[in-house]
């Protein structure tokens, strides 16, 4: 099975559908775009892969994702308040703040587990 994206004029995800293998394949090699054209035929509008293991497109598109044609991956929307910033490798949302207050927190809880493991 694939999955493919409807997307808006501003490249925003509206949908995503499953879409059976026998639709993409030629010569038994996958093609995406007879997918896209499978796609259009079945529902109009502009369609593009993406991949559940995020073979492709670095992460699963997800409605109201944004598709960036020139990093070739979907971004899921900005998360609200500050500190936020798009790891280019990987095309996902990190707030360093954030991820050093739960690496404090997992350093605490081994901790505590450390001190009441019994021998």
């Amino acid at each position: 099975m694939a999955h493919f994206a409807q997307l808006n004029d501003n490249n925003v995800v509206t949908q995503v559908i499953v879409v059976h293998n026998n639709e993409l394949l030629v010569d038994g090699v996958e093609q995406e775009a007879k997918g896209i054209a499978f796609c259009q035929r079945l529902l109009g509008g502009r369609w593009i892969q993406t991949s559940y293991n995020r073979n492709i497109r670095k992460n699963y598109a997800g409605i109201d994702f944004t598709y960036d044609a020139q990093r070739d991956a979907f971004i899921a929307p900005q998360p609200e308040g500050e500190g936020w910033l798009l790891d280019e490798a990987t095309c996902i949302w990190r707030n360093a703040a954030l991820e050093a207050e739960e690496a404090a927190r997992e350093a605490a809880r081994q901790q505590i587990d450390i001190g009441t493991t019994r021998v």
